[in-house]
């Protein structure tokens, strides 16, 4: 199972996350959030560091995510919007409306060449139906309102792939607490 930690803006965040064991540090490209960095900040950040680097993109054209990724010196483009750049690595990322199936559960569309789908809560730092996201036959990444106190009951639910946190591991945002961090990376890779 994956684990990323997003919002990164600070150097030292971005250690204590992969020192912590988590595969992907994520980095906003969306100038309206308050973790919003620059390729150039996004690529020293990140430097030298063992984990997956992924950039989130908000409605960009796919030759300005394709831009950034290289500026950023970026492993995979997490894209809320229709582009979808080709010879990339892609995590399409919606906000999920609760249209439940006969079956109880959401059908999943995914997107052509996407490699997975990463479902988000309404809001940042809001939760969602995490049943939902159970899909047997697609890559989920769950985010949304995921802490160490949550994080495994989602992961029970869904069954995903993968786990993202944000906020909910901030002091401030944009600023990461490591006792947070390091909490929800545990209880994340203990989770059954």
């Amino acid at each position: 199972m994956i684990v990323k930690i997003c919002g990164i803006t600070r150097r030292e965040d971005a250690v204590a996350a992969v020192e912590a064991g988590a595969s992907a540090i994520g980095f906003i490209f969306y100038p309206k959030s308050p973790r919003y960095v620059t390729p150039s900040t996004a690529a020293l950040l990140g430097e030298g560091l063992d984990t997956w680097k992924v950039g989130v993109f908000v409605d960009e054209s796919s030759a300005t995510i394709e831009s950034i990724m290289c500026a950023a010196k970026l492993d995979v483009a997490q894209i809320y919007g229709a582009a979808i750049p080709e010879n990339i690595r892609v995590w399409k990322a919606f906000r999920p409306e609760p249209r439940a199936s006969a079956s109880g559960q959401t059908q999943i569309v995914t997107t052509q060449g996407a490699e997975a789908i990463l479902l988000d809560g309404p809001a940042n730092g809001i939760s969602f139906d995490w049943k939902i996201a159970r899909d047997p036959l697609h890559k989920i990444i769950v985010a949304g309102g995921l802490d160490a106190s949550n994080v495994a009951e989602a992961i029970r639910i869904a069954k995903p792939w993968g786990v993202d946190a944000s906020s909910k591991l901030e002091s401030a945002p944009g600023i990461k607490d490591h006792e947070r961090v390091r909490a929800f990376v545990k209880a994340a890779q203990e989770a059954k």
